[in-house]
């Protein structure tokens, strides 16, 4: 079972069609039980980082999460479920975040003909191989939704980036842990691929 987790915030269910679409038992869950049990840890979101933080403090999952993710369990986190996995967000001034990873979240500062947020499709270059990325060609196309992106002091967990008049970091591998700045549930056919391979992983 993947424990995708419902903090109120982003497209839980799209999320979650996406994934059953896999054939894959998905339970949209706020328990800390839920996600002990589980197989693998889910975290969509779309939203300030910030409220990311305050809701998941309120659900008492913050503590839960970081535990899982250190103990091994897989763990895929989507737009703002990959930004939490850093030190703090700059985003309506610092905010801590999970601090599995050191670095910070930053808004994008861009030339006159780049509009925030950056918005549509774009490509991935791969910086790693994965069995996430099997069947996967490098610079294939996303769907990203953001104005912020992660800066990570470590360039070794760094498994994609793209370039929108900066080059960001818009994909983490490392370990146990998987993470898009882009949202796989949007990105049609490659993104199901992504999704799809993320079950293999954790089969």
């Amino acid at each position: 079972m993947i424990a995708l987790i419902d903090y109120g915030m982003g497209n839980i269910k799209s999320v979650s069609k996406a994934l059953e679409t896999t054939g894959t038992d998905v339970k949209i869950t706020q328990s800390p039980e839920d996600i002990r049990n589980a197989k693998a840890i889910v975290l969509p979101g779309v939203g300030a980082f910030r409220d990311c933080m305050k809701n998941l403090s309120k659900l008492e999952l913050i503590s839960v999460i970081k535990e899982q993710i250190l103990k091994g369990k897989p763990y895929l986190g989507i737009c703002l479920g990959m930004q939490i996995l850093f030190t703090e967000s700059e985003e309506f001034g610092l905010c801590k975040g999970l601090d599995i990873f050191k670095g910070k979240v930053v808004r994008f500062q861009l030339s006159q003909g780049y509009k925030i947020p950056h918005m549509g499709w774009n490509t991935v270059k791969f910086h790693k191989k994965s069995r996430l990325l099997e069947e996967i060609k490098d610079n294939s196309y996303f769907y990203f939704v953001h104005s912020y992106y992660v800066s990570p002091e470590d360039s070794k967990v760094v498994a994609g980036v793209t370039d929108y008049g900066v080059e960001f970091t818009s994909m983490i591998i490392h370990e146990n842990i998987f993470a898009t700045q882009f949202h796989p549930e949007k990105s049609q056919k490659t993104g199901l691929t992504l999704l799809r391979n993320f079950v293999k992983i954790i089969q």
